[in-house]
């Protein structure tokens, strides 16, 4: 059973939060760290994937279509794409709900599937 890692898009990149994620034992690297500044989405996307990486987002209004279109595309399933309005919570609260997200599902079952953070608060 394989852990989930994260891969932080431009939009919810915090440092901060890469840092409590790891705090945590979860893996986590932010597109900054990746070489993926300015990059379009389904290359975040696409690179996330090719390493093992669900990407985590505030940009709802791109990545939800995005995921939708992969889908009816048939592309070869994605790691998984977690979003979040801006804002919502605090680092600590997504912290704790991607930790719950990730000890409740492996990286297998979270491939291809599009998760919205509300749903992991505190079980």
């Amino acid at each position: 059973m394989s852990r989930l890692q994260f891969q932080l898009d431009e939009d919810c990149q915090a440092a901060a939060l890469a840092a409590a994620l790891w705090q945590h034992a979860i893996e986590a690297v932010t597109a900054n760290a990746a070489g993926l500044l300015g990059v379009d989405d389904e290359t975040q996307l696409r690179e996330a994937t090719a390493h093992g990486r669900v990407l985590v987002t505030n940009n709802i209004r791109d990545f939800v279509p995005l995921h939708a279109r992969w889908l009816a595309a048939g592309y070869p399933p994605h790691a998984g794409v977690v979003v979040f309005p801006q804002q919502e919570f605090s680092v600590g609260e997504v912290v704790r709900r991607l930790a719950n997200l990730s000890q409740t599902l492996t990286a297998e079952e979270m491939k291809n599937r599009l998760e919205w953070l509300h749903g992991w608060g505190a079980s």
